[in-house]
């Protein structure tokens, strides 16, 4: 199976990141970051902040690549592309295929007290490199 280019929004504020808990395969019920497929000819980081606002109804600034995660479960072969985003406005709401919306504290996320899916951890802390936490 080829894998399909998607992405995703790493989205800070402050000491907290935007997850969402996805509606649908792969990793429903599970709580990452909001993404999805290209659009034809769409940049990743472009499709991150579209897929961020999509779902989340948040507005965000494109930022820079902060990893490649190879998604190969039985029926999907995604690579997704994390980008950091800068967050520019809106508070997050649950719409598109996410169930819920929220932001959730960096330690919750680094200690991994939800249930999440898989590197959500190590995403933040490739951007937490990137940005200084306040």
């Amino acid at each position: 199976m080829t894998p399909v280019a998607a992405a995703l929004a790493v989205c800070l504020d402050g000491d907290r990141v935007l997850l969402v808990r996805r509606r649908n395969p792969p990793d429903a019920g599970l709580w990452g970051y909001p993404g999805g497929k290209l659009d034809p000819g769409e940049a990743t980081a472009t499709a991150a902040v579209r897929e961020l606002h999509e779902e989340t109804g948040v507005t965000a600034g494109e930022g820079p690549l902060l990893a490649v995660i190879e998604v190969r479960q039985e029926g999907f072969a995604f690579d997704l592309h994390a980008h950091l985003c800068v967050h520019q406005s809106g508070s997050p709401k649950a719409a598109d295929d996410a169930e819920e919306a929220a932001w959730v504290p960096h330690e919750d996320v680094l200690e991994r007290r939800l249930a999440m899916s898989e590197a959500v951890d190590d995403v933040l802390r490739a951007a937490l490199h990137l940005v200084p936490r306040t």
